[in-house]
């Protein structure tokens, strides 16, 4: 049986990133296993194809949830990378932290260590800024962070509307004042390509002699001596398969690999787990309990204007894009979509802000076009409403003791009263912005959900029919150190020993912003939490 002081399970966000610090130590061996293949494709590289590569069936899990108890027994869709770098080499790549308090409310949650003092060092790390080195940035990191290039995503009309409409300005989101209109900011490298973290962190580290990455390698089951983690069963092109480790094994599978990981060894609810027939490990009743999910509603307005996007996904224009994109890696292919990056507090007396506004000079539907072949899409206005630090928490739970089984997933999205109010008053506030001037040229007619909506019941039932999700899951595994915590507040897993998890499953809450660049600091300031027990 193979042997490594180290065993990392799941190539994603934080996965790739302990990974790879971890194995900067010549002296420790490391395994990273990923259930997906590799990320060697042109349109994970390049940034705008992320339109695509998000719902691509070979690169995601493509989970489907349970009816939704509160939204007239819809399922979600749950896209999540199934490919190395995970959902870092499928998603839109924006760089976003979250409030200062959303860290700070960790600590007071029991995430001891875990405060915005305590984890702005490892933002900082991280970072290769475009910005340079300050109090909030660093330089030098693995990770490249660029400005979105907004020249022809009609940012600024956006951005003064929402000055206009009261609204604080900010130059930095992820600076001292995280809340008003912004350039976005995302991972794309100097040369125009997605900086996954299988990009910043793994790519760099294959030489490593002590680095073994395996993938198309789906975890199975962990593997115990008593009560103490010692290995992990897998399988790879239906070849069941055991490894051991020395020192620790590593979580890295995600908010909800992880925990269905957990279970399926035996740690988790006993009740659960004895319905199942698996026999219990360790009774740890929060494991796939406690999941927090950003509810998003996509509003559509007409363009007053015939100057979208659209006008650059015409074949002969996408198609110069491309190849400028290709060679140069510059371009209107090389960049994301969002024109604005708006960050509100719609009440006053909140502590911090409750909406974000992502909007786009075009709909997520708009495909290539050129006449007479295929007729030019309407030109569109995008604007995607999303509640931050929302109240109602969703559960998971197992199908069968089958790992290729998906888990049974509801988020109980809209469960808490406060998340339908705060989602109406996101609602309201975006269409102000979006009749202020100069925003107000450009604004034609309300598509969805249409000036016909107008009464909080009206608007309410709306929500109900088309909310979606963030993709922002968090929470599944919770750190702290109540009854409901899973691992402590150096994720280590209760119960047993030898166990960790290191990713988005950890979050206590999910932050006000999009979590890849949370993720990746908790690969960070997890792998330092292992070498200091090491």
């Amino acid at each position: 049986m193979d042997e490594f002081d180290y065993i990392v399970v799941g190539a994603g966000s934080a996965g790739c990133v302990v990974a790879s610090r971890l194995s900067e130590d010549p002296g420790a061996s490391v395994l990273l296993l990923e259930a997906g293949g590799s990320d060697k494709r042109l349109d994970i590289a390049m940034p705008l194809a992320f339109l695509k590569t998000i719902s691509d069936p070979k690169l995601s899990w493509g989970d489907m949830g349970e009816p939704e108890p509160h939204l007239n027994g819809r399922r979600i869709w749950i896209p999540r990378g199934k490919v190395l770098g995970g959902s870092s080499s499928i998603n839109g790549m924006f760089y976003m932290r979250g409030h200062p308090n959303d860290f700070d409310t960790w600590a007071q949650m029991g995430a001891r260590g875990w405060s915005y003092d305590d984890v702005l060092p490892y933002f900082r790390q991280m970072e290769d800024s475009w910005r340079g080195e300050n109090a909030y940035h660093g330089v030098g990191g693995p990770l490249r962070v660029e400005p979105i290039q907004t020249g022809h995503l009609l940012h600024e009309p956006l951005r003064q509307a929402t000055l206009a409409a009261g609204y604080p300005a900010t130059d930095d989101i992820n600076g001292a004042d995280a809340e008003g209109p912004a350039r976005g900011e995302v991972t794309i490298d100097k040369r125009g390509r997605r900086a996954s973290a299988a990009a910043a962190y793994i790519r760099p580290a294959l030489g490593r002699k002590n680095l073994d990455v395996r993938l198309k390698a789906m975890a199975r089951r962990i593997l115990f001596d008593g009560n103490r983690a010692v290995g992990i069963e897998y399988s790879v092109d239906g070849e069941t398969r055991q490894v051991r480790a020395r020192r620790e094994v590593i979580l890295s599978g995600g908010v909800y690999n992880s925990p269905q990981l957990l279970m399926l060894s035996g740690v988790g609810p006993a009740a659960h787990l004895s319905e199942m027939g698996i026999s219990v490990k360790a009774d740890v009743p929060g494991v796939g309990r406690n999941i927090s999910e950003h509810p998003c509603c996509m509003m559509e307005f007409a363009a007053a204007k015939p100057v979208t996007f659209v006008n650059e996904l015409r074949l002969d224009r996408a198609t110069r894009h491309f190849f400028q994109w290709l060679l140069f890696g510059t371009g209107k292919f090389a960049t994301q979509l969002n024109s604005c990056n708006v960050i509100l507090r719609t009440d006053p007396a909140l502590a911090q802000p409750d909406i974000q506004l992502m909007s786009n000079p075009v709909t997520f539907g708009a495909r290539l076009w050129m006449p007479p072949f295929r007729p030019r899409p309407d030109h569109k206005l995008a604007c995607g409403v999303v509640v931050l630090n929302q109240r109602s928490r969703g559960w998971m739970t197992l199908r069968s003791t089958d790992p290729n089984d998906r888990p049974a997933i509801t988020l109980n999205i809209m469960d808490d009263p406060w998340d339908m109010q705060t989602m109406i008053r996101g609602i309201r506030e975006a269409r102000r912005i979006y009749r202020t001037a100069p925003q107000a040229a450009l604004t034609g007619t309300e598509l969805m959900p249409g000036d016909q909506v107008q009464s909080d019941d009206e608007m309410e039932d709306w929500v109900r029919q088309v909310v979606e999700i963030g993709q922002h899951a968090v929470g599944s595994c919770t750190m702290g150190t109540g009854p409901d915590a899973v691992v402590d507040p150096a994720l280590r897993v209760k119960g047993v020993t030898g166990l960790r998890v290191i990713d988005a499953s950890v979050m206590p809450t999910v932050p006000g912003a999009n979590t890849n660049a949370t993720v990746i600091m908790i690969g960070e300031k997890g792998a330092d939490l292992v070498k200091a027990e090491a």
